[in-house]
C-alpha cells in the first residue's frame, strides 16, 4: 500500500466518510452557516442536498462531533426506502423506547413520552435522516407529524434531511409535501469544490496522516486532479488514491499532471461506462446516386472519451450523438425546461432566506463567523440554553 511506501500513518483518500478529514470548502462553510442558523431556531426541518459524493455525510459527521450530548440528543438514520412504520420504530429505539408489539397509536404515544423524557433532562432531540430521497411520501409525512410534538411552546424534535438533488426537486414539486415544505427553515445545496481549493484539500488530508512532503506535487497536478474529478470530493479521493498508488508502484517522489493523466487513462480502461453505438445517418436523397464509402458505426463512450481528452490535455471533441425520435427529443426538452424552472424557483427561495438571515445583524454575526460555530460547540451559551 502507498501509505507504507511513503511513511504515512493511514490512508488519506479513503472513500468511507471520516469527520477527522473534514475540510471546509466555500460551499461547506455556507452549509455550516445554515446548519448553525437552523439549530439555533430549535424547530422545523433543515435540508441539505448534494450530488453523490459531495460530502453530505462528512458534513454531518463534523457537525455531530461538535455537539455536546449533554445538551442535544442525536438520532441518526440512513434511509434505504424505509416505510413509515419502520421509520417510527427506529425513532422510538433512538429514544430508548422498545417498539416491539406496539400498534401505531401506541408507538406515537411512546415516542412523544420519549421526547418529553429527553426534554426533562434539559436536552433537545435532533433527528438526522440520510438518503432522504429514498423515503416514501408516507414516511416523510410521519416525520412532519413528529415535528409537531411540543412542550411549553417549544418543539421537542428538530429534523435534518440529507438527500441527493432529486429530493430537492421532489420537495419543491410535490403537492403532497406542501405542509412539510412550509416547515423548512434552512436549505442548502452542496456544490463541487472550486479548482483553487483542490491543492489545499489534498495537502490537508495528507497532513492528517503525517505527510512530510513525499511525494511532492507539481502545480499542474492539481489542475489535472480537478479536471479529472470535477471537484466532487469522493471522485477526487478515488482519483488521488489511485494516483498515490501509481506513484508508489513507480517509486515516484514527484506527482505532476502527466502522472494524473496516466492514472485517468487507466481508470477509463478499468471502469468503462456503457458503450453507445451510433447508427449511421441516412444519406440525403440528392446524394443517393453517389457511391458511399462503407464505414462501420462509431462506438464511443461519451464520458470515457471526455476523460481521454482531459488526460491528453486536448479540447473535448464533438462526439456525435445517436439519433433519437422526435417524440423523445420533445420529452427531453420539456424535462430540461421543467428542471430549469424548478432550479430557478429554489434559488429564489434560497436568496430570500439569505436576505432574511442577513437582515438580522445580531443573529447573523454569530452565524457568519465560521471560525467558531457557537451554536454547536460544547460548553457554549447556546448549548447551555438548549
Amino acid at each position: 500500500m502507498y501509505d507504507n511506501h511513503y511513511g504515512l500513518s493511514g490512508r488519506p483518500f479513503q472513500l468511507t466518510p471520516d469527520a477527522k478529514f473534514w475540510y471546509e470548502t466555500a460551499t461547506h462553510r455556507k452549509a455550516m452557516a445554515y446548519l448553525g442558523y437552523g439549530l439555533a431556531q430549535g424547530e422545523g426541518f433543515i435540508v441539505i442536498t448534494g450530488d453523490i459524493g459531495a460530502g453530505k455525510t462528512t458534513l454531518m459527521g463534523h457537525l455531530t462531533d461538535g455537539i455536546d450530548p449533554a445538551h442535544l440528543n442525536v438520532i441518526q438514520i440512513v434511509s434505504t426506502a424505509i416505510e413509515a412504520d419502520d421509520l417510527l420504530r427506529i425513532v422510538a429505539t433512538g429514544l430508548a423506547v422498545d417498539p416491539k408489539g406496539l400498534a401505531k397509536a401506541q408507538l406515537l404515544t411512546a415516542i412523544e413520552r420519549g421526547l418529553h423524557a429527553v426534554a426533562r433532562s434539559a436536552r433537545r432531540t435532533l433527528l438526522i435522516v440520510d438518503e432522504a430521497q429514498a423515503l416514501p411520501v408516507s414516511a416523510l409525512e410521519e416525520l412532519r407529524m413528529l415535528s409537531n410534538f411540543q412542550a411549553g411552546g417549544h418543539a421537542l424534535l428538530q429534523i435534518v434531511l440529507l438527500g441527493q438533488p432529486e429530493f430537492r426537486d421532489r420537495l419543491h414539486g410535490s403537492d403532497r409535501l406542501e405542509q412539510l415544505r412550509q416547515r423548512v427553515i434552512a436549505i442548502h445545496h452542496l456544490d463541487p469544490m472550486e479548482e483553487h481549493e483542490v491543492a489545499d484539500y489534498i495537502a490537508h488530508r495528507l497532513s492528517i496522516v503525517g505527510w512530510q512532503g513525499r511525494p511532492d506535487f507539481a502545480v499542474d497536478a492539481f489542475e489535472a486532479l480537478y479536471r479529472g474529478s470535477g471537484g466532487v470530493p469522493r471522485r477526487l479521493n478515488l482519483l488521488a488514491g489511485r494516483v498515490m498508488l501509481h506513484a508508489a508502484i513507480e517509486d515516484l517522489d514527484l506527482i505532476d499532471a502527466s502522472v494524473v493523466r496516466a492514472v485517468l487513462r487507466d481508470l477509463a480502461a478499468d471502469l468503462p461506462l456503457v458503450t453507445i453505438e451510433a447508427d449511421p445517418a441516412p444519406l440525403p436523397i440528392a446524394a443517393a446516386t453517389e457511391p458511399a464509402a462503407e464505414e462501420e458505426p462509431r462506438r464511443f463512450t461519451p464520458r470515457t472519451d471526455r476523460w481521454l481528452n482531459i488526460v491528453n490535455n486536448e479540447a473535448p471533441e464533438d462526439v456525435p450523438e445517436p439519433e433519437t425520435s422526435t417524440i423523445v427529443s420533445e420529452r427531453l426538452a420539456a424535462l430540461e425546461a421543467r428542471v430549469d424552472e424548478q432550479d430557478a424557483a429554489l434559488r429564489r427561495v434560497l436568496t430570500l432566506l439569505v436576505d432574511w438571515v442577513e437582515s438580522d445583524r445580531t443573529d447573523a454575526a454569530g452565524i457568519a463567523d465560521q471560525a467558531d460555530y457557537a451554536p454547536i460547540r460544547r460548553g457554549t451559551a447556546w448549548g447551555d440554553a438548549a
